[in-house]
């Protein structure tokens, strides 16, 4: 059964409608939840929205009598929170937990994205005191937040994150970070492009600028990140080393040019005379990644290939080709900037190098009932095997 939760104006209150597909159980399920009512007017069900709590109480509710519950209406158009919207007070307490997580030294993109998970809960716990605030007050934000934005696991584990450190940086609050628990990662294989589609991939895009971006993104394994932040004086054509400055984690590397990528970047560079970057935008500008992702799939699309792929994609295609070609992981690690050796062993997972050393028990099987026929050493199986 699903039910819409959405703001509704009675009798100048401010209330939660809630709209359903009409049957005796769920009217039933609906009546039982202290405080509802039935609007002659508006012809449904409706809650006095008169404290903070009243929407996660009533999702969860709902969710336990077995409904899937919509309370999108009660979100910004965006999804975000803006903290124009907040007291003084708020807006002081969140400019703090800013500079406290620039104190840790963290990335200014990680800063961003904590600081956008806590400015969303200060904007749930409305008017509750901040010393107040418990770990209940989290779970209830939590599970009021993720099914309402359809987080992924790692965006909700990104939120754990961001408001076990608002625990830490606010510590007059009784939320208790150690018990914060983050939902245990995901473990998908990613997707690897074969050597044959990665040259139909360069073949059919015609674009010169596009080609030359796409080759390089595969031909060095860099993120669409570092593609787009690197400047031509950090390519060294004679040693065809690039030089990946201040990198994920703030890091610096040096990444192999491929020699058949050599011709392709003269060529592109004749053409085009970028200043500064690589790969410029409108007015030497940072070039835009969704462009990217846009004329990738094109490119996809007119090369036959079927899979999702994404920029990210010819990162782990080049990582697992280096394994199947037998580089070491640890030189493989290092090209790609690995900070621990366990994340770049999930491409052993996906290199077929050791797995097709590996013989099926059917081919043993069917070699060895064809043991005895010296002309046929290995039967199809689409004949009689009894003869």
């Amino acid at each position: 059964m699903k039910v819409t939760l959405r703001p509704l104006k009675h009798k100048g209150q401010n209330c939660i409608a809630l709209e359903f597909p009409f049957s005796h159980d769920a009217k039933e399920l609906v009546k039982k939840y202290p405080g509802s009512n039935w609007s002659m007017t508006h012809r449904l069900f409706y809650v006095k929205n008169n404290h903070r709590l009243v929407l996660s109480h009533l999702s969860e509710y709902l969710r336990k009598s077995g409904f899937i519950v919509n309370a999108s209406s009660f979100t910004k158009k965006d999804g975000k929170q803006k903290e124009s919207d907040f007291s003084p007070e708020k807006k002081e307490l969140l400019n703090n937990y800013i500079r406290y997580l620039r104190g840790l030294r963290l990335s200014e993109n990680t800063i961003k994205v904590y600081s956008s998970f806590v400015l969303d809960f200060l904007y749930f716990i409305q008017n509750k005191a901040f010393k107040e605030l418990t770990n209940n007050d989290v779970r209830l934000f939590v599970e009021e937040t993720v099914p309402v934005k359809k987080y992924s696991i790692s965006t909700h584990r990104q939120m754990i994150s961001g408001l076990k450190h608002f625990a830490f940086f606010y510590p007059e609050c009784a939320i208790n970070a150690d018990e914060l628990q983050r939902p245990s990662k995901s473990s998908y294989l990613p997707t690897v492009l074969s050597k044959e589609e990665v040259v139909d991939l360069l073949r059919v895009t015609k674009n010169l600028k596009h080609r030359t971006i796409l080759a390089l993104l595969y031909s060095s394994g860099i993120r669409i990140s570092e593609l787009i932040r690197l400047e031509l004086k950090h390519i060294d054509i004679d040693r065809r080393q690039l030089i990946i400055k201040n990198a994920k984690g703030r890091k610096d590397r040096v990444v192999i040019m491929a020699e058949s990528f050599i011709p392709l970047f003269q060529n592109y560079y004749m053409t085009y005379s970028p200043k500064r970057y690589f790969v410029e935008g409108p007015k030497g500008k940072i070039y835009n990644s969704s462009s990217v992702r846009s004329f990738l799939k094109r490119s996809c699309r007119d090369a036959g290939i079927s899979k999702r792929v994404t920029p990210h994609t010819l990162r782990h295609s080049y990582a697992t080709h280096l394994i199947e070609n037998g580089v070491g992981l640890r030189h493989v690690q290092d090209l790609l900037g690995h900070a621990k050796p366990e994340t770049t062993m999930i491409y052993t997972h996906v290199a077929r190098r050791d797995l097709l050393r590996v013989r099926s028990p059917l081919d043993t099987a069917l070699h060895q009932l064809s043991s005895s026929d010296k002309n046929q050493p290995f039967p199809s199986l689409s004949q009689n095997l009894s003869g």
